[in-house]
């Protein structure tokens, strides 16, 4: 009986073209507003991590007071001092740190020019913690953190421009004048945002092209490529006294995996900060966060204000435009009560009236999808001028968003037609027979 009602409610969409169209066009325009910007608050607000987000934690310790924190909130990265501390304390399963860098690379043959690449100075647990993937190889060991190894990991993109894609591990690579060891080539893997470093990113940049060892880095007192924050009076003029100093640059997380580990490691922040008050570092009460994925994502405001503005104002429009389906929709039924009544006298009970029309309205949702979809695909591809370009570029036209674009608009009209069908299914049939 259904196919029988959708067979008559495809007919019906040639019944009053110029109803048929508007309600078509409301549906089709509504629906591709929300979509396109659906599309890009889903890519900048989903979890980056799903499957580790509540493991995974950065530390925050107070290293400037309260006299520069405004906010009370400690700085969103560490100062060498502190960060190294962290570390060697090893008061977490698993531990890293991290700072952007930036390198130039000569490529095979005598004619290429250098590149410059970017990436991260980070410990071996980066790759476990994080779950990087790897197309060659792996990452390195804690033992060649000690060791201070040239080792590095290059992306699946480097390695195709620098080896033609080819397993390039246990390859020489010389990076700023020094020659390094490829361990692992990683798959393409740019969560986004990109949670791990949010200090010295937006979140949604290029993925990197290489990780190094960071105590490499430091050695070869390699200053970071990412956002440098200070406070105060500044003296350093060399390496060591920028060690020493309170700017901020190295970003830290740890992997804790139950909430006594979350509680004992929150102890260890604050005992830590109170130790260095006592040494005479900090003049201020201890002062610490520890903020899961989620939590830190939620702090930073990655979710740009414009997208969720934008999602509220199209949300907006497409309810208008529904209740304006509504008007539609009775206006197109109302047109054949005479029709229900004749049905009405020979048998027809209300529940089948009620099935006939909302099924009618799912073939307008199906056309007006069918619009919207084709909407939404232009409209995506033009987000970038409502958008930075980094976040225009994560909006796409999917599976997913086809599908859910269909299933709004025929759900949408469906529930729009309740209100018109129930007002059909209720023509007095003896008042139409009358009338006629």
């Amino acid at each position: 009986m259904l196919a029988y009602y959708f067979q008559l409610g495809l007919l019906s969409l040639r019944r009053n073209p110029a109803l048929t169209a508007l309600m078509v066009m409301a549906i089709g325009f509504g629906v591709a507003a929300s979509m396109i910007t659906w599309s890009v608050f889903r890519a900048v607000s989903g979890n980056p991590i799903p499957g580790k987000s509540a493991q995974l934690f950065t530390p925050q310790v107070d290293g400037w007071g309260p006299q520069q924190n405004l906010d009370g909130e400690p700085a969103e990265a560490l100062a060498y001092t502190d960060a190294i501390a962290l570390m060697q304390a090893h008061q977490a399963k698993r531990q890293t740190l991290l700072y952007p860098v930036q390198l130039s690379v000569m490529p095979g043959g005598q004619r290429d020019l250098p590149l410059n690449v970017n990436g991260y100075a980070v410990t071996a647990d980066f790759f476990s913690m994080f779950e990087v993937p790897f197309r060659y190889g792996s990452g390195w060991s804690v033992r060649d953190d000690d060791a201070r190894a040239s080792d590095v990991v290059i992306s699946s993109e480097l390695n195709q421009k620098l080896f033609g894609g080819a397993d390039s591990v246990g390859r020489t690579l010389g990076l700023g004048g020094h020659d390094y060891r490829i361990v692992g080539v990683a798959s393409h893997w740019n969560p986004r945002p990109r949670f791990y470093d949010l200090f010295s990113t937006s979140g949604f940049a290029d993925e990197p092209d290489i990780y190094m060892v960071f105590n490499r880095a430091l050695d070869l007192h390699m200053y970071t490529n990412g956002r440098n924050s200070c406070r105060g009076q500044l003296s350093f003029t060399n390496w060591t006294d920028y060690t020493q100093s309170n700017c901020v640059w190295i970003t830290p997380w740890v992997e804790l995996d139950s909430p006594a580990e979350v509680a004992s490691y929150r102890s260890f922040l604050a005992n830590h900060a109170a130790d260095q008050q006592r040494a005479g570092r900090f003049n201020w009460a201890a002062n610490v966060r520890l903020r899961d994925v989620m939590q830190w994502l939620d702090h930073e405001h990655v979710v740009p204000p414009e997208s969720r503005i934008a999602l509220a104002v199209a949300l907006g429009f497409f309810l208008i435009c529904l209740v304006n389906t509504i008007g539609l929709l009775l206006a197109k039924f109302m047109r054949r009560a005479g029709e229900i009544g004749v049905r009405r006298a020979l048998g027809a009970t209300r529940g089948e009236i009620y099935a006939q029309y909302l099924v009618e309205a799912g073939t307008v949702g199906l056309a007006g999808g069918v619009l919207g979809l084709l909407l939404t695909a232009l409209g995506v591809s033009g987000v970038g001028i409502l958008f930075q370009p980094e976040i225009a570029r994560l909006a796409r036209l999917d599976v997913s968003l086809v599908g859910l674009t269909f299933v709004v608009a025929i759900l949408a009209t469906v529930l729009a037609a309740f209100y018109p069908a129930w007002r059909a299914a209720h023509v007095q049939p003896a008042w139409q027979l009358k009338s006629s």
